[in-house]
This record gives C-alpha cells, sequence and structure tokens, in this order.
C-alpha cells in the first residue's frame, strides 16, 4: 500500500506549485518537523553574510531584501524575495557547501518555512521543483548582470531616478533605504532628492516622496538631460 503523504504545511502547495506533485517518500524525507515554520516581524536579520547557510527559506508572507556588505559599512541590493520566489544566495551556499555572500533582511513581517539542507538536496531529486530552482538562478543571473552593468555605466542620479519610478505617485521610503538599495551613503541620496527637488521634479517629505514629474524623471533614468 502506497504510504500516504505527511500534512503539508498550510499555504505552501499554493505558493510553490512545483511542489503540489511533491512524492510523498520526498514529503517524508523532509516533513513537517523537517522544515520549521519562522514568522519575524519587520528588520529581522534571518541570516548574515559569511555564515553557513542553515536552510533553504520558503516565503509565505511578507518580503526578504538580500544584500552584500562592504568594510565600510555600505550594502548593495541584489534582490529581493516575495511570497513563491526563491534565495539563489542561500541556494548557492548549499550546493557548494559554502558561506554565505550576502545577507537578508526582512523588509515586512514575515512567515516562511525553513528547509533543511538535507531537505533540500532530496526535493533537488523532483523534477518539477529542480526546473523551478534553476529557472531563477537564470532569471537571477540576468537581474544581477543588468544591477552590474547599471553600477559601472550609469551616474548614480540615473539610478536613482530609476529607483522612483514604478511605485506609484508617492512613495513611501527613506533616504537611508534608498541609499541602501542604490550601494550608496545617506548623503548622496539625499543631496540628489535635493536637487530633483529644486529641478521641480520631486517634493520631499517625512519618509515620502511625490513625484512631481515623473517624465523628467524617466528621461534622466534613460540617460538624457531632462529640460528644466
Amino acid at each position: 500500500m502506497t504510504e500516504p503523504a505527511p500534512p503539508w504545511p498550510a499555504g505552501l502547495a499554493e505558493a510553490y506549485p512545483a511542489l503540489a506533485d511533491l512524492p510523498a517518500a520526498l514529503r517524508s524525507a523532509a516533513g513537517t518537523a523537517d522544515v520549521p515554520l519562522v514568522q519575524v516581524p519587520a528588520g529581522t536579520v534571518l541570516f548574515e553574510e559569511g555564515s553557513p547557510c542553515r536552510g533553504f527559506p520558503l516565503v509565505l508572507e511578507g518580503e526578504v531584501r538580500v544584500a552584500r556588505g562592504s568594510a565600510q559599512g555600505r550594502a548593495l541590493e541584489l534582490y529581493r524575495v516575495g511570497r513563491g520566489e526563491l534565495c539563489v544566495v542561500s541556494a548557492s551556499g548549499l550546493f557548494g557547501q559554502a558561506a554565505l555572500s550576502a545577507h537578508g533582511v526582512a523588509t515586512a513581517p514575515t512567515r516562511l518555512l525553513l528547509l533543511s539542507p538535507a531537505g533540500f538536496e532530496r526535493w533537488l531529486a523532483h523534477e518539477p521543483f529542480r526546473r523551478f530552482v534553476f529557472g531563477v538562478f537564470a532569471d537571477r543571473l540576468s537581474d544581477l548582470m543588468s544591477l552590474a552593468e547599471a553600477v559601472a555605466f550609469q551616474r548614480l542620479d540615473q539610478r536613482l531616478a530609476a529607483a522612483l519610478l514604478g511605485r506609484g505617485h508617492t512613495v513611501q521610503t527613506t533616504h537611508q533605504a534608498l541609499a541602501d538599495e542604490l550601494g550608496t551613503v545617506r548623503e548622496i541620496v539625499t543631496r540628489l532628492l535635493k536637487r530633483f527637488e529644486r529641478a521641480g521634479w520631486v517634493v520631499i517629505g517625512r519618509e515620502r516622496i511625490e513625484l512631481r514629474d515623473p517624465a523628467a524623471l524617466r528621461t534622466l533614468a534613460a540617460g538624457d538631460s531632462p529640460a528644466r
């Protein structure tokens, strides 16, 4: 008689369809007890750069910001992991049995499952999950190449203009958060935002930035010089 699959953590198959048909034997190999539920508030450090990978996170709610730090205390955001997405830094650490190359911080109240390294290795035997993991690797590699190109070839004012776009008319953020996202320091972001404000493109408020001239920001982000 076929062994019934153990109870599935609530919301996991919906967030990660590649796991919907995971065989009962693989579920048993990494059952509920081996996939603990972790709930953390915003600002919680989930993993540290240079530390061993304790497990593979599967995000059910919230978001994790993955960034790489420097000796000067600056950080460059690499990507963010939301519901149903994967962390390639964690996967890379598990594949290579190496220390983590970046750190992860919850940007909002976050609920996730932490699959053990042994469970992750076993689940990779399931072809749909394996294809999903390597597909995400390909997507993240493309994103990171674009990020490297932006850092190498774009001016910071262009990158800041691009970071403000696509978030609605009012961007709820802090100068420090923007600096972290762009891999620079808060003072430079503040100086550039004040320049944008003098040009009439934005209005700066407390933890909010109103976009008054998105067209000018788009022109700058594209590498052109907007009319002032």
